[in-house]
Formats: C-alpha cells, structure tokens, sequence
C-alpha cells in the first residue's frame, strides 16, 4: 500500500538525485593541497623629499598615507602582507647611517588592518633614500616557502646610496631564481627617478607606473596586490612584425614586446578545427601619456579578412589599458579532407601619444596571453555525467522540470483522492 511517506521520501529522492546529477560535489579524496598564501611587502620611502606638497593639493607623505589606508581595507584575507621603510628614522646628516635606514614596520603575515594602519600613521618624512638596502631586506622578509612573492616599492627620489645600484640587486635578487616580482611606482618622478625605477622592475618582471594622483597610487598598489595570487608565469619575449607575412608564430603562453607610440604590430597563432582562439593584450603606460588613449587587438586571416575584434576595457585614464578577442575554429566533418590548423593574424595597434617633454624610446611595454582551448561543443567542454553547455544542459534542465512537474501532480492527486475518501 502506497503511503504518504513513501510518497514523499520518493520525491525526496528523485529530486536529491537530480541534483546530485546536475551539480555534482566535489571528491574530498584526492584533492590537491591548499597552496600557500601569496606574500607582498609594501615598500615606503618615507625619505625627506616625501614632504614635497604636489599630489592633489597634500604632501606626497599624506598621499601616500591615504593611499595605504584604502589598500589595507581592500587586501585579501588570504594574502600575507608586511610594510617596510626606508629613511623613517634616521634624521641626520652620516651617509652610513643613513644608508642602514631601513626597517621593516609591519610583519609579513596575516593582516591586522587596526594595527597595520595605525603603524603607518606614525610616520613622517625624515631620512635618505636607501633604496638598494630596502630591496635586499625585503628580499629577506619574504623568503622561505613556495608562495608568490611581491615587492611594492614606492618612492619619490633615486637611491642616494651609491655604488649599491638598486638596479643591480634587483638583477642579483632575478638571478637567484626565486620568482620575486618587484613592481615599482615614482611618485612625481624625474627622469633620473623614472629610468631607475623601470630598470629595477624590468630585472624582476615586474611593472613601473608614474603616479600624478592619489587614486593613481591606491589602485595601482591594490592591483600589485591582487597580482601576486596569480601563478607565476614567466613571460617569453617576442618582437612582432610590420605585416602577418614576417610575424612570429605564437603558441599557447604569455609573451612580452615593446611598441612605439601608434605602432602596429602583427603576430601569428595557428588555430586547429575544434579549437577557440582566447587573445588578450594589455600595454602599459610607463611615462606620462595624453588621455584619450586606446588599444585595439584585431584577428584577421592570412589574406587580410577582419574575423574579430577585441573591444578596449579602461577609461582611458588608467596606467594600463587592455583589451581581449574570442575566435572558435568550427570542427570539419569527418569526410572532409584538410583538416588542418588555420593561421590566424593577431594585429597590436595603439593610438597613445605623449607631451613633447617625454621620451618615447623605447615603446611601452606589451603583454600578449595566448589561450588555445577545445571549442563549446567538444568534449572537454562536457561536465559530469555528459552535461554540458548548450542544448545538453537546457535538455536535462526540461527534463528535470517535466519530471518534477510529474511528481508533484501525482502528490496532489494522491492527497485529493485521500481527502474523498476521509
């Protein structure tokens, strides 16, 4: 005899096996093991120039100090995060001393944003710039573990501790094959300033960014932050051509080039039937530049047909601008003959441009990823038990509707006939 339980646990069960079936859990066997938390030390000059009033109306100092404030709010919980000095605390006039002025504010580690605010409330505008000894204790700071490791130096003056070139220990730090990236902001710079500050970050892979602005500064930094829990990647240097015909043949990666002020650049990807086509640049304003400036990234065919075109994400007022495109390569039958790879031309323009005051050699700074995935459709594109994209997944989702639809109507027919019968 049919109960009401045994209606409703059978309804209970179908549905929990739909589930089950649509959204299956994840193995806990198996899994691999949590990776360590990225760790990033921000690095402050807090040398006497800092005292400087040219960043929106306030000293570089309190700049600086706002800045810090908004990207310690925004720091995610699982990145370590520790602040270092250099020319906090000594005031005087010895060059030995002054250039042992570094020390660490804040340790490497969980983040208490009280705490850690309140450390760089205390600070005030005093010593040299002893930006070589920072780089090596910061260097320290981070070491040990598998983590990703970041420096953030911000400062607003060369290094006046010579002959230790801060340069040639970010190429001494880069040699050691530690994957330590150091991304460096001039607050206000010079040209002296700039030419160091890009040096110590080209020799670590990392980016340089000239800072106006405090928003500039704050988001810049909370982007180096956010970098540093994405997997290392080493970029594999290119130099892109005048026209697809002489390009560099790409595969799946990420790559690095430079490109004047409006300059087009073409690379290659050979694309197999089945595959998509995911294309992402991103050119880096490292000097002052006009606003109003755009990237484009096209993917044509050998004989000059436009396919696609990415569109460009950014305001135009951003030290970075970057745009992306998606191109999927339809599988050919199976009776037909030349199924082979299709070269697809990837042009690079720009439309930057820059006062007459700024140096435009070398080009800026390009960032080529190159993805090559299997296209919606194959099998890699297909979830458990056969469920995928598309027309598989919206057949399961009526079929799941219809049967749900069923069980309920039969509940409610079953409780009618028994209300009659009472």
């Amino acid at each position: 005899m049919i109960t009401r339980k045994w209606v409703a646990a059978g309804a209970c069960g179908l549905l929990a096996t739909l589930a089950v079936g649509l959204f299956p859990a994840n193995a806990m066997a198996g899994e691999p093991a949590k990776k360590e938390s990225p760790k990033v030390e921000l690095v402050l000059d807090v040398s006497g120039s800092m005292r400087a009033t040219d960043i929106d109306g306030q000293s570089r100092m309190s700049a600086a100090k706002q800045a810090f404030n908004e990207v310690l709010d925004a720091v995610p919980d699982d990145v370590q995060l520790g602040i270092r000095t250099l020319g906090a605390n000594y005031p005087g006039d010895d060059r030995q001393l002054g250039c042992k002025d570094t020390k660490q504010l804040y340790p490497v580690g969980r983040l208490d944003r009280t705490e850690a605010k309140t450390a760089v409330s205390t600070l005030a505008p005093t010593g040299w710039t002893p930006i070589g000894p920072a780089l090596l204790g910061a260097a320290e700071d981070l070491k040990g573990g598998d983590a990703t490791r970041r420096i953030v130096l911000i400062t607003d003056g060369e290094d006046t501790c010579a002959p230790l070139d801060p340069c040639e220990v970010a190429r001494d730090i880069a040699a050691k094959g530690i994957h330590l990236v150091i991304d460096t902001l001039g607050l206000v710079p010079d040209a002296k300033t700039r030419s160091q500050l890009i040096c110590i970050a080209e020799a670590t892979g990392g980016t340089y960014t000239s800072v106006q602005h405090t928003s500039e500064l704050s988001g810049r930094v909370r982007q180096s932050v956010a970098r540093a829990a994405a997997p290392v990647v080493t970029p594999v240097a290119t130099q892109g051509a005048k026209e697809c015909a002489s390009a560099p043949r790409l595969k799946q990666g990420l790559y690095t080039d430079r490109e004047a002020f409006g300059e087009h650049r073409w690379y290659r990807v050979d694309v197999k039937p089945g595959q998509e086509l995911r294309a992402a640049v991103s050119i880096g304003a490292d000097r002052a530049v006009n606003n109003d400036y755009g990237v484009m990234l096209r993917a044509t065919t050998q004989w000059g047909r436009e396919i696609v075109r990415g569109s460009e994400a950014g305001d135009g007022r951003t030290d970075m601008i970057s745009t992306g495109l998606r191109y999927p390569k339809a599988t050919l039958d199976d009776e037909k003959d030349g199924a082979t790879a299709e070269t697809v031309c990837l042009q690079v323009s720009n439309s930057f441009s820059a006062p007459a005051s700024v140096k435009t050699t070398p080009g800026m700074p390009v960032e080529l990823t190159i993805d090559l995935v299997d296209g919606p459709g194959s099998a890699a594109d297909v979830a458990a038990f056969g469920l995928g994209r598309g027309w598989w997944l919206l057949g399961v989702l009526a079929l799941t509707g219809l049967l749900a639809g069923l069980v309920w109507g039969w509940i409610s027919r079953w409780r009618i006939s028994v209300w009659r019968t009472n």
